[in-house]
């Protein structure tokens, strides 16, 4: 038996959320404010396969950490209270789910203090109806900087996790040459590991074969890799300590999304009952592995 931990985490997010439509530097929308203000059809594709998610979790008897976009508390009514009812943690994953940093050049695209403002305001938006404090986070589409992270110490969370050092991307503003994928303290200003600090780390799995690094976490991952490869790399992160899963509800989703979008024309060609039973695949396969919330994984650590 495998002891080690993993946490399988969920990020609530709707389609319009994705970078091609809002919050991007190449999205249709500046941000969702202005996707609310013109869009007139309908837009809650979450919530469904939201609840599907929620119940095959509770059959395989797992507690997970979702990640909840803060706006998510005043458009998806009863949403976030369902998942609290669930026995899950609740963490924060922005307030509107806009880049904080270029997807190309990775800098910074606001500046600390209106991070700080926006994450502060997502975190009591979710914090009342957990009804406990938020204290973990991840950036949205996991584009995150150092500074992001010294900004999430100061207004007091205990965890980031967005962090993937992988051979085919790299979505920080740092070289991650000292990145696994167990839990690490970034040095002050970076996302290189460092010294003990207030807040850590929780990366992402990988598979490491022939000289690569192949990301292992993640829906849209097994999405288009398959659950072959997501299995290999957990098993394998598994065994070098605890290590972190994440999916969306919409890469479960039956149903098409409205053709809104820039730049990525095939990202959901595939989705629904084919990656729910890759997803089920999954779960059999780490069926001997304990799985906690990242808090409790937080808790375990000094």
């Amino acid at each position: 038996m495998i002891r080690n931990t993993l946490s399988l985490t969920v990020d609530i997010e709707d389609w319009y959320h994705i970078p091609s439509v809002t919050g991007s530097p190449f999205s249709v929308y500046r941000d969702t404010e202005e996707f609310f203000s013109v869009w007139s059809g309908r837009y809650d594709y979450l919530t469904v396969p939201a609840a599907a998610l929620l119940a095959l979790l509770d059959a395989n008897g797992i507690t997970a950490t979702f990640f909840v976009v803060g706006e998510v508390a005043e458009r998806y009514p009863g949403l976030v209270e369902r998942i609290v009812e669930g026995g899950h943690e609740i963490a924060c994953h922005g307030l509107h789910h806009g880049c904080k940093i270029d997807p190309l050049t990775k800098r910074p695209l606001i500046d600390p203090q209106e991070f700080e403002r926006r994450t502060e305001r997502a975190r009591s938006l979710l914090g009342h109806l957990a009804r406990e404090p938020v204290t973990g986070y991840r950036a949205p589409n996991a584009l995150v900087g150092g500074w992001m992270v010294d900004s999430l110490e100061r207004l007091g969370f205990r965890y980031d996790s967005s962090v993937s050092a992988n051979s085919l991307y790299n979505k920080t503003d740092s070289a991650l040459t000292g990145v696994n994928t167990v839990p690490y303290y970034p040095g002050p200003g970076g996302l290189e590991p460092g010294g003990p600090r207030g807040i850590v780390e929780f990366p992402f799995a990988r598979w490491d074969i022939a000289g690569l690094r192949i990301p292992a976490s993640g829906g849209p991952l097994l999405r288009f890799l398959g659950a072959g490869i997501m299995a290999r790399g957990l098993l394998q992160s598994l065994r070098r300590g605890h290590t972190v899963f994440y999916i969306h509800p919409l890469d479960l989703a039956t149903e098409r999304f409205p053709e809104v979008g820039r730049g990525r024309p095939f990202y959901w060609l595939i989705k629904g009952s084919m990656v729910e039973r890759r997803f089920r695949a999954i779960l059999t396969r780490l069926k001997d592995v304990r799985t906690i919330p990242l808090r409790e994984a937080r808790e375990a650590l000094p």
